[in-house]
């Protein structure tokens, strides 16, 4: 009886893995070349499970006849019943390690997949199906929108435009909800959110580590002088630049913030400091940033702003560090931003006063969720930087992601938090949308006013409003601002992946001095007018920014040509640099 129950089972971890087998096959891929390869994989996986389930009939028939012929013949029945528990053991032991192929395998980055754990290639195709729905309807509907407008007065046209384009919209919405269902299943929601905090958790000690040297005096320095003339989000900014560079160094950073145009009496007024056990830059010997060759001998070494900055290093955004990548790609949708939230999340730990003034303001405010974040920048933004945008524009995009939950919490309440330095903007707000609840604190935007920028009040209400646009479930601004930004980077370490928690009305996400940002073609692309190139796969293309019409902008560095491409035929050239692991600081603990 015994023996049957393992053949049984045997058959069932078979029938498994065959299932489990055809679902990776089917799995959407990036080109022919990945499927091509998967296929291969597959067919010698299937090559093996044949040779093993042939094992297992012949050894399932052995046994059948041995049992049969030592219940006829008692006098034989030793020797026999012997080989039964020879062949039983033979087949226990295969049992076992298909056991273990079938789910024991899946530890590794190259793992595909167990219950609640995605591998990395299941979750980077998932995403980039998810980006090509996105860019697919940002086509149709500006297409459409366009033919609207050249119908001029054929009114049976442009209501029958219209209807495609409300119809659309319904397709669009169900694809991003499903999408976001495809994130939770199988226990991959908790999954994402346990691995998130567990390298938030490691990267925090590393910085700890770093920032806190048992011997200052001894200790390589970086300085970093809070004296840039730009807004806070910008001097934010600032300081996250020095600190990778002393993150890639091995050096402790020291931040000189005495008179800091927001608050005079320094960084640590607001936030903690940037260490417990070193504060000072004295050392043996300094110099101005250069060749970091020549200046690792130097104790102490002053930074300029990250434009001025020459030799201009790898480790500079969009970049992040080498050891940690396989589990960022798995996890995450852009592990840059991730990597820039995990130095502010360090660099802003609030004082106690002010983490109480938070907690103060979200009970006053009667924060809560479910919440889409709005800021609007105006004021000195509009005189070079950013063009103006009505709240229409952004209720919009509110409107569209209400539209997605809805699907999932029928009768949900509307609430959106607004972030504004134009004291006209909750007003209007209100007054065309009165199916919203919109919460803001009046205070901060006063303070946000050119004439009061830099005070206490306005730093407080900076602090106030990336606060809560980070605590957002969805984030609806301009990424030409560096506010919504740096509310952008905090999200990313409050959540498993916000990646695609956001709609920008005008620039793509970028980090104020990076380095270049690439893509990388995946398809081939004929233009087909003057303003677009061609593209071959295979090309790099410096990316200038998308346009939110399905087309992107950059130049093709193999042609040296610029202008506009389809953006799906393209994906993300990440750079993946090597940065020290500090001693006694593992993934580990």
């Amino acid at each position: 009886m015994k023996t049957w129950k393992v053949i049984v089972a045997l058959l069932a971890i078979w029938l498994l893995i065959m299932i489990y087998m055809s679902n990776t096959v089917f799995q959407p891929s990036e080109g022919n070349e990945t499927l091509e390869r998967e296929l291969k994989r597959t067919l010698r996986e299937l090559d093996k499970l044949k040779a093993q389930n042939e094992e297992f009939q012949r050894l399932a028939n052995d046994i059948r006849k041995l049992s049969k012929r030592r219940d006829e013949s008692p006098v034989k029945g030793g020797s026999e019943s012997e080989k039964v528990r020879q062949l039983q053991d033979e087949l226990d032991k295969m049992s076992q390690q298909l056991q273990n192929q079938a789910g024991g395998e899946g530890q590794g980055e190259s793992s595909k997949g167990q219950s609640g754990v995605p591998s990395k290639e299941h979750e980077v195709l998932r995403r980039r199906v998810e980006n090509t729905a996105t860019e697919f309807w940002y086509y149709i509907r500006h297409q459409l929108l366009s033919l609207k407008n050249k119908a001029e007065s054929n009114s049976q046209l442009i209501t029958h435009i219209d209807r495609m384009i409300e119809n659309s919209h319904g397709y669009q919405r169900t694809l991003a909800s499903d999408f976001l269902n495809l994130k939770s299943v199988d226990g991959m929601d908790e999954w994402r959110k346990k691995e998130s905090q567990q390298l938030t958790d490691l990267v925090q000690r590393r910085f700890h580590y770093l920032q806190n040297p048992k011997d200052c005096s001894k200790a390589k320095k970086i300085v970093c002088n809070l004296s840039k003339g730009c807004g806070y989000g910008c001097q934010l900014h600032h300081v996250v630049y020095c600190m990778m560079v002393s993150y890639a160094n091995g050096r402790t950073l020291i931040l000189e913030s005495q008179g800091w145009r927001y608050a005079s009496a320094g960084w640590e007024s607001v936030f903690q400091p940037l260490s417990n056990t070193c504060t000072k830059k004295d050392g043996a010997s300094s110099s101005f940033w250069k060749d970091p060759k020549s200046i690792e001998d130097v104790q102490v070494v002053e930074m300029p702003i990250i434009d001025s900055l020459h030799p201009r290093p790898d480790y500079l955004p969009l970049s992040f560090p080498k050891d940690l990548s396989d589990r960022l790609l798995r996890l995450h949708g852009d592990p840059t931003v991730w990597w820039i939230g995990q130095f502010i999340k360090y660099l802003t730990r609030p004082q106690p006063h002010l983490k109480q003034e938070l907690e103060r303001a979200k009970q006053k405010l009667g924060f809560s969720g479910p919440i889409v974040g709005v800021h609007i920048r105006r004021t000195d933004k509009l005189a070079a930087e950013a063009s103006f945008h009505s709240v229409a524009e952004y209720m919009t995009y509110v409107e569209e992601y209400f539209g997605r939950v809805e699907l999932r919490m029928p009768g949900v309440k509307r609430r959106v938090f607004l972030a504004s330095d134009d004291p006209t903007a909750l007003p209007e707000a209100k007054k065309n949308y009165p199916d919203y609840e919109f919460i803001s604190d009046p205070s901060a935007t006063l303070s946000a006013g050119l004439n009061r920028r830099y005070s206490d009040e306005s730093l407080r209400g900076v602090i106030l409003d990336i606060h809560f646009l980070s605590l957002c479930d969805h984030l609806v601004c301009t990424f030409s601002s560096q506010v919504c930004r740096v509310a952008y980077e905090i999200m990313q370490t409050m959540h498993g992946d916000a990646s695609h928690n956001f709609k920008s009305l005008d620039d793509i996400y970028y980090f104020g001095g990076q380095n270049g940002h690439s893509v990388e073609a995946v398809e081939k692309h004929v233009k087909q007018n003057d303003k677009e190139i061609d593209l071959e796969p295979g090309d790099m293309v410096g990316i200038a920014g998308n346009h939110w019409d399905g087309y992107s902008k950059g130049m093709n560095h193999r042609t040296g040509k610029t202008g506009l491409f389809p953006s799906y035929k393209t994906r993300e050239k990440y750079t993946i640099v090597d940065l020290p692991k500090y001693p006694g600081v593992s993934e580990g603990g």
